[in-house]
């Protein structure tokens, strides 16, 4: 079986039909057109291109199935932002969220043969709403980027028994050399789980499940799941006449006084920000080969580690981190909130839910980051962030799931409790340096941006602390006419730009990069940093790579930044 041929590789059901293909798009209203799902309509892949706003617009499709005795479910991996479906003109369902996926049982509803899917989507919620990255005026600004509309990942169909598997949840436990699977069923039934290694059987259970139930299963090898080298155990999990596949990694995250910990030992986070974005296909990747790429860049620059950034990635670009032994963190695209109104709170709860509920297998995934930035609105300095806001989301994310650290809010303000106090700086080395000398020295930080006003919240002297955003550094084409400026996020500016003066060549790029890694290497506090970026996206030009992911710097150069990461710690 191979995994990246279904839509979410950690939840395999071999009945499995992608139906992206034949769909039609009507923009607002005007004619129809074909579009290849699952591009955007933005998309110049999706075969449209259309970069206005699209307020609302429709789907159709003439669905072939074959009716049996099973149950035709249809799938869809995420359409932003908020839909309607129906089958031959009946009513099926909808969601709500732009990020996660959902799925409708279809069978009542479709005719043997040929039906008509037809999909009404609907979005213009913008700014009270989790976007992203996505823009909220017309064209990109600062880093803001070019909106996604409507169907961006697959859409499949699953044909089920009437009494089927709904999830599987897997945890991992080091030191006891076992996993809990907990199986959840649409009735009560007999289950079997077996778990193998490379083949090898390595664990069973069976038994009878009522709807739902966690069992622990002792693994008779011990394989770890560890920076570089992604071992992963298979796991099959048959009920009734129904089998899915899953899989899991045998590890353990947490945080140790001021160390993260990966199976109890310490591992220094070197991460570079990945926001997943694409010249043609925007939010979604032309292909499996491009993920893999994105991993293969980040990996051969020294890093061991990737800040999933404003964006629910593929899960088949998890998979492949999962393979490769490549940490990232779990992030939710939370800009565009209104984080002054408690009112907005359940629709965002709702959403990181559905989020996290599809990734939690993923060994790769070694932090939730559930917020980013958050001070209130981004164009009015007066509407302050309700703290209560953010104390709700991580109390949430660790009730569901307090078996990773959960950052409540990367970069500033946080709340009242988070597992990291995690912060951003884009100033240089020299700005940087007496940021982390007070940190070193009296475990303190006073870093702009930091704190909201009012609320007489301060770091909590103890907590481990990362840098999540630093660098930046403008490294521009000489194509460019832009004015290289310093920028602090959503000014509009001019053509291209890059955190601070843009280095001039290569060279000094390198440099300039040297001198801060070196700095965060004398600091010995921190536990982890994450350099902004991995890749240029549209006129955010502070990437190692162009937007398309050719070279900015010679192979000099780029091994020149490999070193510095290899190098760094091992003072």
């Amino acid at each position: 079986m191979q995994k990246l041929d279904y839509p979410n590789p950690a939840f395999i059901r071999e009945a499995t039909e992608t139906v992206n293909d034949g769909w039609e798009i009507c923009l607002d209203g005007a004619t129809w057109q074909d579009i290849r799902v699952p591009f955007c309509p933005e998309s110049k892949l999706s075969g449209v291109g259309y970069t206005d706003f699209i307020p609302h617009c429709t789907y159709r499709k003439t669905l072939t199935v074959q009716k049996t005795d099973k149950r035709i479910v249809l799938h869809f991996g995420a359409v932003d932002y908020r839909c309607e479906l129906y089958c031959n003109g009946r009513y099926i369902g909808g969601h709500v969220g732009g990020f996660t996926p959902f799925a409708f049982d279809i069978t009542d509803f479709a005719a043997d043969g040929d039906n008509r899917l037809t999909l009404e989507v609907f979005d213009n919620e913008q700014r009270k709403c989790p976007t992203g990255k996505q823009s909220h005026k017309c064209k990109s600004f600062g880093c803001f980027y070019t909106r996604t509309t409507g169907i961006w990942q697959d859409v499949w169909i699953e044909y089920v028994p009437q009494h089927f598997v709904k999830a599987v949840y897997c945890t991992p436990h080091v030191d006891r050399a076992s996993m809990t699977v907990d199986v959840l069923a649409s009735a009560c039934g007999a289950a079997r789980v077996d778990v193998t290694y490379e083949g090898r059987t390595v664990g069973t259970w069976s038994g009878q499940v009522e709807y739902r139930r966690a069992v622990e299963i002792e693994l008779t090898e011990t394989h770890l799941w560890e920076v570089g080298c992604g071992a992963l155990y298979d796991v099959t999990v048959t009920f009734e006449r129904d089998t899915v596949y899953a899989y899991f990694g045998l590890r353990e995250v947490g945080y140790r006084g001021l160390d993260f910990v990966l199976n109890g030992k310490p591992v220094y986070q070197k991460l570079v920000l990945d926001q997943g974005y694409y010249p043609d296909g925007i939010m979604t990747a032309p292909s499996v080969k491009h993920m893999e790429n994105d991993i293969r860049l980040g990996l051969e620059l020294g890093f061991n580690g990737a800040r999933l950034h404003q964006k629910v990635f593929d899960p088949r670009y998890l998979y492949l981190c999962d393979k490769a032994g490549y940490m990232v963190w779990g992030e939710f695209p939370s800009w565009g909130v209104d984080y002054s109104d408690l009112g907005f709170l359940g629709r965002f709860l709702a959403e990181w839910q559905e989020a996290m509920l599809r990734d939690c297998n993923h060994p790769s995934i070694v932090a939730w980051c559930p917020l980013n930035e958050v001070w209130g609105t981004w164009e009015d300095g007066k509407e302050k962030r309700d703290v209560r806001f953010v104390d709700a989301v991580y109390a949430f994310t660790k009730s569901l799931d307090p078996s990773r650290p959960c950052i409540d809010v990367s970069g500033g303000h946080h709340g009242h409790a988070t597992d990291c106090f995690d912060f951003h700086c884009y100033a240089d080395d020299r700005e940087l340096k007496p940021y982390l000398d007070a940190l070193d020295r009296s475990a303190t930080l006073d870093v702009p941006r930091l704190y909201c006003e009012g609320e007489n919240l301060r770091y909590a002297v103890g907590l481990p602390t990362h840098l999540s955003e630093c660098g930046g550094f403008g490294l521009l084409d000489k194509s460019d006419a832009a004015v290289e400026t310093a920028n602090e996020g959503a000014a509009e500016n001019e053509k291209s730009w890059g955190y601070g003066t843009g280095a001039k060549d290569g060279d000094a790029f390198v440099a300039r990069y040297a001198a801060l890694i070196q700095t965060i290497d004398a600091c010995k506090t921190l536990h982890g940093f994450c350099y902004t970026q991995l890749y240029d996206v549209e006129q955010e030009e502070n990437g190692f790579y162009r937007y398309d992911r050719t070279d900015k710097l010679t192979q000099t150069q780029k091994s020149g930044i490999r070193k510095i990461n290899d190098e760094f710690r091992r003072k």
